[in-house]
């Protein structure tokens, strides 16, 4: 939360790797963090995988992890990420 990428991007919510897991990119796996529970930015979560964001114009997906015990759906998790995701053609998968 609050992070600002080179583009000038502030990220509203917390994002970040997920260890040992190489995403499309040949980077660690990239994570939105959406959850009630977290109010502001931290460094560690562990959550459930609940969504996959696939791009259709770009390397590397998005995962989406929320608490456990929390839902989402697909809407909020694209009202929530649309900072972002605005920017390429993509679609989420729910698990």
């Amino acid at each position: 939360m609050g992070y600002q990428d080179s583009y000038g991007n502030v990220y509203p919510l917390n994002y970040g790797y997920v260890p040992g897991i190489i995403g499309g990119d040949g980077e660690k796996q990239d994570v939105y963090i959406i959850s009630k529970q977290v109010t502001g930015p931290i460094q560690v979560f562990e959550g459930v995988l609940v969504a996959i964001i696939y791009r259709q114009d770009d390397v590397e997906t998005k995962w989406v992890a929320t608490a456990v015990g929390e839902t989402i759906s697909a809407a909020a998790i694209k009202a929530a990420t649309h900072y972002l995701e605005q920017y390429f053609q993509s679609t989420i998968e729910m698990l």
